[in-house]
């Protein structure tokens, strides 16, 4: 009986280090701070690694979202690159269906065009963005709406 006992507590402790491993994220950069910003839902973090100017023009930045956190809708005047590097998300552009993005992708938002990114309900999300900042900052939108983020069947 207490071999037994034995045998199902190392199960168990193997069980509980596997599923701790397999939470722990090996991120090449910080995670950075927690974003308190006001255009988006839930809990953003966000870690500035290139700030754009006259020589290297782009700003890169690595955001990781948690589960269900999103941003609001909004423009890039010069566009953006986004390389997802971590769990499944959504991407949308304004008059077009919600894609899930995947770990590997890369996106390429156009210059100009409205759109959202967030994480899905039961993953957390993060990408390395790329974003020219000689054409003007990002412009804010509207929150997205339940409905926008839930069109995805």
């Amino acid at each position: 009986m207490r071999t037994k006992l034995l045998v199902i507590a190392f199960g168990v402790s193997l069980l509980f280090v596997f599923q701790s491993q397999a939470q722990t994220v090996d991120r090449v950069f910080p995670k950075g701070e927690l974003s308190n910003a006001k255009n988006q839902t839930g809990d953003t973090w966000l870690s500035e690694l290139n700030v754009g100017d006259s020589t290297f023009d782009p700003s890169i930045a690595q955001a990781v979202y948690g589960p269900g956190a999103k941003l609001d809708w909004h423009i890039h005047p010069g566009g953006q690159v986004l390389l997802i590097t971590e769990g499944t998300g959504y991407y949308q552009e304004r008059g077009k269906p919600v894609r899930i993005v995947h770990k590997g992708d890369a996106i390429k938002c156009a210059p100009g065009v409205e759109h959202w990114h967030g994480a899905l309900p039961n993953s957390s999300f993060a990408y390395i963005a790329l974003t020219p900042t000689q054409k003007r900052k990002t412009m804010w939108l509207e929150p997205v709406s339940d409905k926008d983020y839930k069109s995805l069947k």
